[in-house]
């Protein structure tokens, strides 16, 4: 497991009054957050996994900005961006997609029993009080903020965070950071279109939601990912063989290095369906797909949280 501590996350500034909290090493639960401190009003994007993790972000905000969050938005409904809600909600709305907050009621703590041994502290499931189908804006002093649902990607209901004026893209888990990107809920195919439509944005800065701040070139390496899993699914097909299978025979190539490679066994089973007619965000058995990595891994994949 790698080592991790809160106190090895930092802010970094990525345009004035805009910031990246980059938790390293960005594998499993070890999120990214963003902050926009502009207007004297801020607006937090993401929270963190567990109480101690989303407490050092609050001390973090308190080194920028003497004012509390009076925004938090959600990217995605997964509990190692949303369980630390509950530390800024008696301050701050809450905003998210629709579907976050139904999928978010739902899926409750689900995420603490997957890894038991992880101190979570006391975390809870603060639901958003601001939902929106496909766009909503904010003004933040100077900075026009854009939430935008683009379709189905790493989840059904993703939020990317579009700053205009600054070119400072916050993608959420669509784009990864020298981590394996992960359709277990989503779609390859639909996370591929969606990043052709993060790059006409033209952003200059991205932050993904895990791993070190980039540019495009993390739109490049999330895509060709993508586009090598639905070349091993073609070919898998083709020979007869399962996603597991395939998995197991697989040569990761430049994409080795990722972190969390076990995801390509769930992302396989993604575009095995997709390459059969099945539509993005298509229901598969969640549970069945996650012991299948599980498998592949040999065991339950370290969570630093």
């Amino acid at each position: 497991m790698t080592e991790s501590s809160p106190s090895d996350a930092r802010l970094h500034e990525v345009a004035e009054d805009v910031y990246a909290y980059i938790q390293p090493d960005g594998g499993w639960c070890l999120n990214n957050a963003g902050l926009i401190t502009a207007g004297g009003r801020p607006a937090l994007i993401d929270t963190a996994a567990t109480e101690a993790r989303a407490k050092a972000l609050r001390e973090a905000v308190r080194q920028v900005t003497p004012h509390a969050p009076r925004l938090v938005v959600n990217t995605h409904p997964h509990g190692d961006h949303t369980f630390g809600n509950r530390l800024f909600a008696d301050e701050a709305v809450v905003v998210a997609h629709e579907a976050t907050r139904a999928e978010m009621d739902l899926a409750g703590l689900h995420l603490t029993g997957l890894w038991p041994e992880v101190c979570w502290g006391d975390v809870g499931v603060e639901l958003p009080g601001l939902t929106f189908r496909d766009s909503i804006t904010l003004h933040l002093g100077d900075v026009r903020a854009e939430l935008m649902h683009l379709g189905t990607a790493h989840t059904t209901n993703d939020t990317v965070v579009w700053l205009p004026g600054q070119r400072v893209l916050f993608a959420g888990d669509v784009v990864m950071s020298g981590a394996t990107p992960f359709c277990l809920t989503g779609s390859v195919s639909g996370s591929l279109a969606v990043i052709e439509k993060l790059r006409a944005l033209g952003p200059r800065t991205v932050v993904s939601g895990h791993g070190p701040v980039g540019g495009t070139e993390l739109l490049d390496t999330t895509a060709g990912y993508l586009r090598y899993v639905q070349g091993l699914a073609a070919d898998g097909i083709a020979a007869g063989l399962t996603p597991l299978e395939t998995a197991r025979s697989a040569d990761l190539g430049p994409y080795a290095e990722l972190l969390d490679n076990e995801r390509l066994v769930p992302n396989l089973h993604r575009a095995y369906a997709e390459a059969k007619g099945a539509a993005p965000g298509h229901r598969l058995d969640i549970g069945e797909l996650f012991s299948e990595m599980v498998d592949f891994h040999g065991g339950l994949p370290a969570c630093a949280a």
